[in-house]
């Protein structure tokens, strides 16, 4: 039941963010609130692997190791953003940028996008699951305009028309899969644990076309090229710190959603439909990132291009298949979430102290900013894959498989896109984190808060590759499961 208790927790302190109005003490009560939930999901994804069944509940939730591995990895990423909140928002309405209202609405908007976000893995019912995705846009919406600029308004506008053309194609892929399993002639369900149950005798043609309309509409939201477009306005105009739950979470959501279908589609059609079209978009996405990447001037579009290269690696991982892939895949969605988190809380106290987003207009962060100067370069190294941090560990665990199933073409454009875009952020930062600060730039004091969030993250980037020998079988044994049912 420990599920309802993580849904509870967000609702409950949406709820106190009306009522109080205080924003630095709710700030602090809002991250102990999270701190709990992300305990809670710790005991619950421990507790789903070692009973190595799926939990339903009333029909309408349904838990196993693969959602609840997602609902963990939101929890980490929310505790943080929630975190470093306590601070941006503070100082914001110290500098007037935002109102104490503004700042209420903000913890409002910010619980009720955790909840939408932790209740996508936890539904059986795939109609209901497109719903809580799409809820996941419209609130979302709404923090990408905060701000109220020009540019902000516009990246919303953006995020939500396209957003909602891809979910419609998602929708019409979930009507597809309703209608292949009423003609094998099972009871009518949108529950997917029903589906994949008939997923043998389902017409392999209408399944096809189903996973199409569903990787075109998930895929959208999940940022794969070439449905990417909104992705780095949307993340660049967005407040810092749901810039990390926008990069971090909510495009994993979809890649949930993706996979669910795409188990069906395996038991149905087999495993290749599926291999070539994830390992097709993935590609995709490294090349087209890769370019991005290396012609960037504004800070938090790099990071979101970025995003767009490491949505690609996981797509290629789950599309190789093997266990070791599959299992480099679902750690290298953990790794992205926390390393990239660390970059967006980074880049806000960077955006937050020069006011400026062009990376030709920032030098010497390391001299004005002396925490996140450091911990932002030990996150550059991480997020691109330096050993001895762990999205090094998952990346390798993808190669490797590439070259072991004889893949070499794919094992190929990932050592040459990760080559390239490691010299691109290693060209961008350098320029940034170094050099001498502007005359008229003193050294600035950070927030706790901040300090902490950034730390906790740090911290786990480290653990993580470290402590993978202790976590590798439970991955593994997630990983085998996830494709034979």
């Amino acid at each position: 039941m420990q599920i309802f208790f993580i849904l509870a927790i967000p609702l409950l302190l949406g709820l106190g963010a009306v009522i109080l109005k205080d924003n630095r003490k709710f700030g602090i009560v809002n991250s102990f609130g999270y701190l709990a939930v992300l305990v809670a999901c710790a005991m619950l994804l421990k507790r789903t692997i070692s009973s190595g069944c799926a939990h339903t509940y009333f029909g309408f939730i349904y838990l196993d190791a693969l959602s609840a591995f997602f609902i963990f990895v939101t929890s980490v990423v929310a505790f943080a953003s929630a975190l470093y909140s306590v601070g941006y928002i503070n100082t914001g309405v110290e500098d007037a940028a935002i109102s104490k209202r503004k700042a209420g609405i903000y913890y409002l908007l910010f619980n009720l996008f955790c909840f939408s976000m932790f209740l996508v893995p936890a539904l059986n019912n795939l109609g209901m699951l497109w719903v809580a995705i799409e809820m996941t846009t419209l609130i979302s919406a709404f923090l990408v305009g905060f701000y109220n600029t020009k540019k902000s308004v516009e990246a919303a506008w953006k995020y939500i028309i396209i957003c909602s053309v891809g979910i419609i194609f998602a929708l019409l892929g979930t009507i597809l899969f309703s209608y292949a399993l009423s003609m094998s002639g099972a009871p009518k369900s949108l529950n997917w644990s029903d589906m994949v149950i008939a997923s043998g005798r389902m017409d392999k043609n209408i399944l096809k076309i189903a996973f199409i309309f569903i990787l075109a509409g998930y895929g959208t939201k999940a940022g794969l090229a070439p449905m990417h477009t909104w992705l780095p306005d949307a993340h660049s105009q967005a407040v810092g710190p749901i810039s990390a739950l926008l990069s971090g979470v909510l495009l994993k959501t979809s890649i949930y959603a993706i996979l669910r279908f795409g188990v069906i589609v395996i038991n149905g059609v087999g495993f290749q439909y599926f291999s070539n079209l994830m390992i097709l978009l993935g590609s995709i996405s490294l090349i087209i990132s890769c370019g991005f990447i290396l012609v960037q001037k504004d800070l938090k579009r790099l990071l979101a291009y970025s995003s767009i290269e490491h949505v690609g690696i996981i797509s290629i991982g789950f599309g190789l298949g093997t266990p070791l892939a599959v299992a480099g895949a679902l750690f290298h969605i953990f790794n992205h979430a926390a390393a990239k988190s660390l970059l967006f809380f980074g880049a806000g106290n960077i955006v937050g102290a020069y006011k400026k987003h062009n990376m030709n207009d920032i030098q010497g962060v390391i001299g004005v900013l002396p925490f996140t100067g450091i911990i932002t370069l030990a996150g550059v190294f991480a997020l691109t894959g330096f050993p001895p941090f762990s999205i090094f560990v998952s990346e390798i665990m993808i190669m490797i498989s590439a070259f072991l199933k004889g893949s070499y073409p794919v094992a190929g454009l990932l050592l040459m896109a990760l080559a390239i875009i490691f010299a691109g952020f290693i060209y961008h930062f350098g320029k940034m984190l170094f050099g001498h600060p502007p005359k008229d730039m003193a050294r600035q004091e950070e927030p706790m808060s901040g300090k902490i969030a950034l730390l906790f993250l740090f911290v786990l980037i480290c653990a993580a590759g470290i402590l993978l020998p202790f976590i590798n079988k439970d991955l593994i044994w997630i990983a085998q499961g996830l494709f034979q049912r």
